[in-house]
């Protein structure tokens, strides 16, 4: 009977690991485009990684996606303030008009008109409007300030909770393999006990489970150490195909600049849309 209930149990086990083997199928299909065959298992990406934790800090601080959109950020709130302050500056316009009349009927045939009318408008007073403005663009180009503070303060504890996460993996992969070779020097051990008739047929069966059981372990060791190591390349900054050298098109947004830099009019988009 416990030999029955081990068996159901396993059965159990198989059922659910079929279900989460089909999800993770339906996923990979939704994210990569193409149905998951002839898959090998992922290796770390450990040698795109700095080699200490106090180069990954400056790394992610300098690299990082979201603090260089904060810095941008703290770019463009100073470029309002220019634009701000401009509203305070004088205005200059200049109109010129030239015309040239030909009539044989007039004493002068032939008649030249030209001017030139030139316009400073300098702001005296207008409501406070311009002064309150450029008050707010400042107060706004401080807040991107302290939010480049605060996006470097969480990427430095990203690159460090990924860098705690890949060496603890390492750790959890070594500690499961030896897991694994023990379980299975157990197993034969209690296969020749039981051959001796000094254990029962539920020894061996739950010995075999045990081995199973690192083994479990220690593909999931594996797997977590592959995430936690590209874990810590995006807290970096790195993880883009440009650094790991994937076989794929890479989007250039410079091309697609120079393609419609120069289209002053017109829908079309540069395939032909």
């Amino acid at each position: 009977a416990q030999s029955e209930a081990q068996l159901a149990a396993g059965r159990t086990q198989q059922l659910a690991a079929e279900s989460n083997l089909t999800t993770t199928r339906a996923n990979f299909r939704r994210i990569i485009g193409s149905e998951p065959e002839a898959l090998a298992p992922g290796s770390p990406v450990d040698r795109f990684l700095p080699n200490t934790l106090a180069a990954a800090i400056e790394l992610g601080l300098i690299e990082n996606p979201n603090v260089t959109a904060a810095m941008f950020g703290i770019d463009v709130s100073y470029l309002n303030v220019k634009v701000s302050e401009g509203a305070l500056f004088p205005t200059l316009t200049l109109q010129a008009n030239a015309q040239q009349n030909y009539d044989q009927s007039l004493a002068a045939p032939k008649q030249f008109v030209g001017s030139a009318v030139a316009q400073l408008s300098v702001p005296v007073y207008q409501g406070g409007a311009e002064y309150s403005l450029i008050r707010q663009s400042k107060e706004t180009l401080a807040q991107q300030r302290l939010n480049l503070e605060q996006v470097r303060d969480q990427t430095r504890a990203s690159v460090v909770q990924a860098w705690g996460q890949l060496q603890a993996g390492r750790s959890q992969v070594a500690s499961a393999q030896a897991q694994v070779t023990a379980s299975e020097i157990a197993l034969n051990g209690v296969r020749e006990e039981a051959r001796a008739g000094q254990r029962t047929t539920l020894d061996v069966l739950n010995a075999q489970q045990a081995l199973v059981n690192a083994r479990v372990a220690l593909v999931t060791a594996q797997h977590d150490r592959v995430v936690a190591s590209y874990s810590v390349l995006s807290a970096v900054g790195r993880l883009s195909p440009q650094v790991l050298k994937l076989n794929t098109t890479v989007y250039d947004l410079s091309v697609h600049y120079h393609q419609v830099r120069d289209s002053w009019v017109g829908v079309r988009t540069p395939d032909g849309r």
